[in-house]
C-alpha cells in the first residue's frame, strides 16, 4: 500500500468515527505500527486536515471537516448496511473484506445523526466472518465463473449418491441459508445446480468455456429452478 493510499485509509476511518481514537486501535485496523499513525496523523495535518488529538489521548476531526453527505435518505442508509452486514456474514472472505471496506468510506461522510442511527441499527445480523470451507468453495466458484474456466468437483447429493461431474460455473443463488452454483453440467448437457455445502472436492481446471444466450445465469433464472 503506498502512502498516499494509507492516508487516505486512516482519514476514512476518522471520519467514520464520532469519538476520539487512539493511535494504537488506529494502527491495528491498518496493521502498521503506531510510529507509522504518528507520522501520517502529522501528514495530514501539515496538508490541511483539521485533526484534534494528541499521542496517547487519541485523535477526531474537528467539527465540519466531513464531505457531503451521501444523498441517501434514512430507510436507503439502513437497507445498505443492513445489505454490508449479510455480505460480511454470508458471502466469502474477498466479499465480506470488501463489504467492510465499503461502509467504512460509506460512515465517513455521513452527518453526525445518521451515523448514530446506524450504529444502533435494531436488525441484528451478526456481521463476524467465519471462513469456512463453504465460503472457501464459494470464493474459488466465484473466481472461476469471472475467468470462464471449468471446474471438476465431487459432490454428495440428497440421497447420499456422490458423484463426480465437469462444470461450467455461471453464478451462484443464496436462499438465506445456503449458496447454491447453478452451472451447466457436461455430463447431462444441461443446466444443474449444487449446494456448495455438498461439494466434497473443488478443482479449477484451465480449460475455458463460453457463455451463450441459451446457457447463461440469466437464461437459467429466466426458465427454472431445478434441484440436483
Amino acid at each position: 500500500m503506498s502512502k498516499s493510499e494509507r492516508l487516505f485509509e486512516l482519514l476514512t476511518l476518522l471520519r467514520s468515527k464520532r469519538y476520539a481514537v487512539t493511535a494504537n486501535h488506529l494502527a491495528e485496523v491498518m496493521e502498521v505500527s503506531e510510529r507509522t499513525i504518528y507520522r501520517d496523523i502529522q501528514s495530514l495535518i501539515n496538508s490541511g486536515v483539521p485533526i484534534q488529538g494528541e499521542a496517547g489521548v487519541g485523535y477526531l476531526l474537528k467539527s465540519g471537516a466531513h464531505l457531503p453527505p451521501l444523498m441517501f435518505t434514512d430507510k436507503e442508509m439502513m437497507a445498505l448496511e443492513l445489505g454490508m452486514r449479510m455480505v460480511r456474514a454470508w458471502s466469502d472472505e474477498e466479499l465480506a473484506n470488501g463489504s467492510k471496506s465499503a461502509s467504512a468510506k460509506i460512515l465517513s461522510v455521513l452527518p453526525d445523526k445518521l451515523k448514530q442511527q446506524v450504529e444502533s441499527f435494531p436488525l441484528l445480523v451478526p456481521d463476524y466472518h467465519t471462513q469456512s470451507d463453504t465460503a472457501k468453495r464459494g470464493q474459488m466458484l466465484r473466481h472461476a465463473t469471472d475467468n470462464k474456466l471449468k471446474v471438476e468437483i465431487s459432490y454428495t447429493a440428497e440421497s447420499g449418491v456422490q458423484t463426480k461431474r465437469l462444470l461450467q460455473p455461471l453464478g451462484q443463488i443464496f436462499w438465506g441459508k445456503v449458496w447454491t452454483l447453478v452451472a451447466w453440467c457436461e455430463l447431462r448437457d444441461s443446466y444443474r445446480n449444487f449446494r456448495l455445502d455438498r461439494i466434497e472436492k473443488l478443482t479449477i481446471l484451465d480449460e475455458g468455456f463460453t457463455t451463450e444466450e441459451n446457457k447463461s445465469l440469466k437464461h437459467y433464472i429466466s426458465m427454472y429452478a431445478p434441484d440436483e
